[in-house]
């Protein structure tokens, strides 16, 4: 049943072709301590292309940059941006739940969603391009181990945060959302937070930088909870969508401040 889980969880939340089907998916639905552990299989492969700024390949931070933007989406695919999209729209409506709800099932992207697809992958950008330059003055050749460790932290903070609205949302209508939400309890978020919290110590020697991306993801997960329960009824798939794309945002810049600043 455990490696059904994981390959449902990698069939969803991954391009990995692992294949999928109903057991799988099932599997997967009852488990969201799957989430986290696949983050830290996606951040290890998306925190590759960083490895280029260092020699002997040396490649310009702004081409290494738009590589690891690239890898997270040919790796987690664009879906969650649908979300992103949806909810940037739903978020500037000057209207009832009804109406915000509607705007979330409409196709057609306006300014909201643009901006905030906008504002996601410059976020992922300039992120990639921090960790580039802080490697490079701490002399580590243009990435330190440190820096991939926070990619890799961002990335389990992410599905940390995508998981724990799981166990403590409810969603609106039927959906993905209800899909997910109705099948786990809010003691489920006690294994998802156990199985993430060793992603604190992956910029070691530095505890901070780590531990900072977990609690920026889950701040964000809260935020967004908060903000989906007033304005839509309760989370919903693409607030769980969105949810993954900001919280992975949020963290790399937590994690970042923190390794520069502190």
């Amino acid at each position: 049943m455990v490696l059904t889980a994981l390959r449902g969880a990698l069939g969803f939340l991954t391009r990995v072709p692992v294949g999928r089907d109903e057991a799988a998916w099932g599997a997967f639905a009852r488990s969201p301590w799957t989430f986290p552990v696949v983050g830290y299989l996606v951040g290890g492969l998306v925190a590759a292309p960083l490895l280029l700024a260092a020699p002997p390949a040396s490649v310009p931070a702004p081409t290494v940059a738009l590589a690891f933007v690239l890898a997270v989406y040919a790796v987690t695919g664009i879906g969650h941006l649908d979300g992103v999209a949806d909810l940037g729209d739903a978020a500037v409506v000057h209207g009832d739940r009804e109406e915000r709800r509607r705007v979330l099932k409409d196709s057609e992207i306006g300014v909201g969603g643009t901006v905030a697809l906008a504002l996601v992958v410059l976020g992922l950008a300039t992120a990639a391009l921090a960790l580039i330059e802080v490697g490079a003055t701490a002399g580590s050749g243009g990435v330190s181990l440190a820096a991939l460790g926070i990619v890799v932290a961002a990335e389990v903070g992410a599905k940390a945060a995508t998981a724990a609205l799981v166990c403590v949302g409810d969603a609106p209508h039927e959906g993905l959302g209800s899909a997910l939400t109705d099948e786990s309890a809010p003691g489920s978020a006690l294994p998802v937070i156990a199985l993430a919290a060793p992603a604190a110590l992956l910029a070691w020697p530095r505890v901070l930088p780590g531990l900072s991306t977990l609690v920026a993801a889950l701040a964000t997960a809260a935020l967004v909870a908060r903000w989906s329960r007033r304005r839509l009824g309760g989370v919903s798939g693409d607030v769980l969508g969105a949810t993954t794309e900001i919280a992975r945002v949020a963290a790399l810049h937590a994690g970042v401040i923190a390794w520069t600043r502190f």
